[in-house]
């Protein structure tokens, strides 16, 4: 199921990241645009993915993915023949709500009746496939679109996501035809053990997961949007874009092995906290500091920082709760709130203050701090209540 997984991530990597640089070449968007442009998908993201995993709990996993894979198939193939921007971005837009579709039941599928022991092996194995495999999408992304021309943003992911349709025939019967694990009374067993070490409800981790992760999201989505616009100040062509500007992906791919083969970070608040801090520093040095080395060495931070967030907003997803899919599913719709909100406010940044540098990126800054504000009110009411 990882090969899926990588594959999937490859696929919507290559697409909705380089869709940035081809609005951009195609259709002339400027940094404002593209800015609006990733609010409203991410908004859409969010506002789909809670039904999506519902949608999976009930219809199953399969039938959830197959749904996704035949929606982006069908969009993305009919946007490649779309010269008009607003006949276009709609068919954008419907392979972002197939998107949704996906993810929360592949990470269903991979935790689903998994014993505790195997659970945090799993979700780093899940987590380190599809990462790398968008990183080295992203990374070679660049060169293909140069070389190939425009239209392979639609045709490689639509390639992708046919062969995991052909593979998903087979792998469902050889899943049906295995015995169903039996329902752990190990995972409440489990909670116990893990909150041992810290006096801290293990729901009150998932909590604060689910409020980082979208703050990640919210400078993932905006680094994203905002990189044709840093190729064009740097004077990168896509292919040298994507080599450059991949750095934080790798990084992100690094922190989740690093993570999976390191379990002692389980329900401890200062690994959350001191990443957080490190996620706002690095993301305003990447888009406020005009210099290439400060550029490379903050997507490195970045990219670990982001990593941790992700792992702790789906560890905990997974490991407190046993609607998976929907747990999955709150979890995508957190990634989405964020992901829109992120470039939103990015956008009347720069609208508001067009003449101070910077100012999409500091306007970012102020809600990642309200996020951290959150974050410490979670741990210390907590830490209030229990006394």
């Amino acid at each position: 199921m990882f090969g899926t997984t990588a594959t999937a991530a490859a696929g919507t990597t290559f697409f909705f990241y380089y869709l940035y640089f081809y609005t951009k070449e195609k259709f002339g968007f400027h940094q404002t645009q593209n800015l609006l442009l990733a609010a409203a998908l991410g908004y859409i993201y969010s506002a789909s993915s809670y039904f999506a995993g519902q949608f999976a709990q009930r219809f199953g996993y399969f039938f959830s993915i197959r749904f996704g894979m035949w929606t982006m198939i069908l969009a993305m193939t009919a946007a490649s023949q779309m010269n008009n921007v607003w006949t276009m971005l709609p068919l954008a837009a419907l392979a972002n709500f197939g998107m949704c579709f996906c993810w929360p039941a592949l990470e269903a599928l991979m935790s689903e009746g998994e014993a505790p022991a195997r659970l945090q092996s799993l979700i780093g194995l899940y987590n380190v496939s599809w990462a790398t495999a968008g990183a080295v999408a992203y990374f070679v992304g660049g060169a293909i679109l140069q070389h190939l021309g425009r239209s392979c943003l639609f045709f490689v992911p639509v390639t992708l996501f046919a062969g995991i349709l052909i593979f998903l025939s087979w792998f469902e019967k050889q899943v049906l035809n295995q015995p169903a694990a039996p329902p752990g009374i190990e995972q409440a067993a489990h909670i116990v053990t893990e909150a041992h070490r810290s006096p801290i409800p293990a729901r009150v981790f998932l909590k604060m997961g689910w409020l980082a992760n979208p703050m990640a999201y919210l400078v993932l989505n905006t680094v994203v949007s905002t990189i044709p616009s840093l190729a064009e100040h740097f004077h990168f062509q896509p292919m040298l874009a994507g080599f450059i500007c991949s750095a934080w992906l790798f990084s992100r791919a690094a922190a989740f092995l690093f993570l999976r083969m390191w379990p002692r970070w389980h329900y401890r608040f200062r690994f959350l906290g001191f990443g957080y801090v490190a996620m706002i520093l690095s993301f305003a040095a990447m888009l406020i500091i005009p210099n290439l080395w400060t550029l490379i060495a903050s997507q490195l931070v970045l990219g670990f920082c982001l990593g941790l967030m992700y792992y702790s907003s789906l560890f905990y997803s997974m490991d407190v709760g046993d609607t998976k899919s929907e747990h999955g599913g709150f979890h995508e719709a957190a990634i989405g709130l964020g992901s829109g909100t992120g470039p939103a406010m990015a956008a009347a940044s720069i609208a508001l203050f067009p003449g101070t540098r910077g100012s999409g990126a500091l306007g970012v800054c102020v809600l990642l701090l309200a996020g951290f504000a959150g974050l410490v009110w979670l741990r210390f009411r907590t830490g209030k209540e229990a006394n």
